[in-house]
């Protein structure tokens, strides 16, 4: 059987489950996510040997250390796994929801409600937890799914795979619901993007490489999830000490993150205070910072110049430009020019100021005297995410269990013909 045909042997075994899972009711769906769960911990042993042994294939190709975190699972990660699914579990239904009900002059009765997309494909890069998130959403919306992870955490996948699968299936999971792709070829990509007569939906979730592939190769709609290049403004009217805090939390935490601070712009009035602040507290975090010919000369060493293509760039490490900026309305100029649509934040005391910021920038998320990183699905209360989409149809943001549902019409007559 060549490969693809092997692909299209999971896309026709995900169909087939894909009808079963739509029927399935909540109670019986929340049993066997809370199966999933204990599942996880059951494998622990296996599955961080599993990642042990793609962390020592991933250390001596000379991965970044940012790909590497990415990664990493350790019993406290798997934990939050498990967790994740159990919150999953915990959430509301979204199946069959009545989104909106009305009744025509003739007498028909309409009903729009929540119905599952079908079959999800999931193609990602390097996270592990991927495998699980992913399943998980996808089974509690009624969608089966199919996932194609990276090579380099190929055998952590196939052990989270296979704790979901067991555990699921000994519960009552429909045969196949949860299908990994069991090989590692680039073709593999080409030919899931290319099965649009099993497809419903596929999402990329990775390199711009990646997507870009996906996006030109695929015959199904895509939700894609670009780069984060995020950003901080820190206007006249800022509290300082809530503006290095939020700074701090949103560049240092998890620089590897998609939803970390990659570029810290300051109003021209808060500049030199706020940079004589700021600039000795990142420099000693150990972050680098890349900033105009202003801040270079000022604070030489600590600053190195930023070129046009720092403005653009989603460091996933301890980088950070810096850009002063004349007022609020150029601090929007400058995310619309360079940003990616993903998470932008206002620091202010000025409720003006951020109401117009909140209602100026055409991002995913923009935030009000909070760190970027609250943009992610258990922050939202989700319990988990499929991922943060930079679209705008059909899903914009941390993509949950209503942004894998679709709906449609049911219409009730008592006999009514149209003239």
């Amino acid at each position: 059987m060549s490969l693809r045909e092997r692909i299209q042997e999971l896309g026709r075994q995900g169909l087939a489950a894909s009808r079963s899972l739509a029927l399935m009711d909540a109670g019986h769906k929340n049993r066997i996510l809370r199966a999933m769960a204990d599942g996880l911990l059951a494998r622990e042993a296996e599955i961080l040997a599993a990642n042990a042994q793609d962390l020592a294939a991933a250390e001596a190709k000379g991965l970044s250390p940012a790909m590497l975190d990415r990664l990493r699972l350790d019993p406290k990660r798997l934990a939050a796994m498990a967790q994740g699914v159990r919150e999953v579990a915990d959430l509301p239904d979204p199946v069959g929801e009545e989104l909106a009900a009305w009744e025509r002059p003739n007498g028909l009765k309409i009903r729009k409600v929540r119905v599952p997309i079908g079959v999800i494909g999931i193609i990602y890069e390097s996270r592990p937890n991927v495998t699980s998130d992913a399943a998980v959403l996808c089974f509690k919306s009624g969608n089966a799914t199919i996932l194609r992870g990276g090579s380099e955490a190929f055998h952590s996948n196939t052990a989270i795979a296979a704790a979901l699968q067991e555990a699921g299936g000994a519960a009552g999971l429909p045969p196949h619901s949860i299908q990994l792709v069991p090989f590692t070829d680039r073709e593999s990509v080409r030919h899931m993007a290319e099965m649009n007569e099993y497809l419903d939906l596929i999402i990329p979730r990775g390199g711009k490489g990646l997507i870009e592939t996906v996006v030109r190769l695929a015959r199904m709609p895509v939700i894609k999830h670009y780069d984060g290049i995020c950003h901080v403004y820190v206007d006249a009217g800022a509290d300082a000490a809530m503006a290095e805090s939020i700074l701090l939390n949103a560049k240092t935490t998890k620089p590897s993150a998609c939803n970390a601070a990659e570029t810290l712009l300051v109003h021209q009035d808060a500049a030199e205070s706020f940079y004589a602040r700021i600039i000795p507290v990142l420099t000693g975090a150990g972050v680098k910072l890349y900033g105009g010919p202003d801040l270079v000369e000022k604070y030489p060493g600590a600053v190195s110049p930023a070129t046009e293509e720092n403005y653009r760039t989603e460091y996933l490490d301890l980088g950070l430009s810096i850009k002063t900026v004349a007022d609020l309305e150029a601090a929007v100029a400058h995310i619309q020019n360079y940003g990616s649509r993903h998470s932008e934040v206002i620091v202010t005391e000025y409720p003006e100021a951020a109401a117009a910021f909140l209602n100026a920038v055409d991002s995913a998320v923009v935030l009000w005297n909070a760190s970027t990183r609250f943009n992610d699905g258990g922050e939202f209360g989700f319990g988990c995410e499929i991922g943060i989409s930079t679209d705008k149809l059909h899903a914009r943001g941390p993509m949950g269990l209503p942004e894998l549902t679709s709906y449609k019409y049911q219409v009730t007559g008592t006999g009514q013909v149209r003239a």
